[in-house]
């Protein structure tokens, strides 16, 4: 009996380090420190283009649809919609930062075209003229 009281003990500790290694490596709970933290994180598998990325930049969650296309060479990502789904939280982001967010898009997706949702959409035409 107390080899099972022991050897059951045993796994639970293993189970515990296990799951707390899983917690800390989490891309997603990365994600939400640095937003904490109002820190730039880019969340993405750029293999599965099906899977939306997320970036978080000066305390602010985008999310990016990728859209799969043609090139001269190859398929790529050649459209990527961004939005915010909190409008509330772009207060006090400029034009220079959301340059900085499409120089960081394209560094990953080079081929592709940004289009960006209201009210952000809005904002960057009527700043361009």
């Amino acid at each position: 009996m107390l080899w099972l009281i022991r050897f059951i003990l045993i796994v639970l500790i293993i189970y515990l380090f296990y799951r707390s290694f899983k917690y800390i490596v989490d891309p997603k709970r990365k994600l939400e420190l640095a937003q904490e933290q109002k820190r730039f994180y880019f969340l993405d598998d750029q293999e599965n283009v099906r899977k939306n990325f997320h970036l978080t930049y000066k305390g602010v969650l985008f999310e990016g649809e990728k859209y799969l296309g043609t090139t001269e060479k190859a398929f790529e990502v050649v459209s990527i919609f961004v939005w915010t789904n909190n409008a509330s939280s772009l207060q006090g982001l400029r034009l220079e930062d959301f340059h900085y967010l499409q120089d960081e898009i394209h560094e990953r997706y080079p081929n592709a075209k940004i289009d960006w949702k209201s009210p952000i959409n809005e904002f960057l035409q009527t700043s361009d003229t």
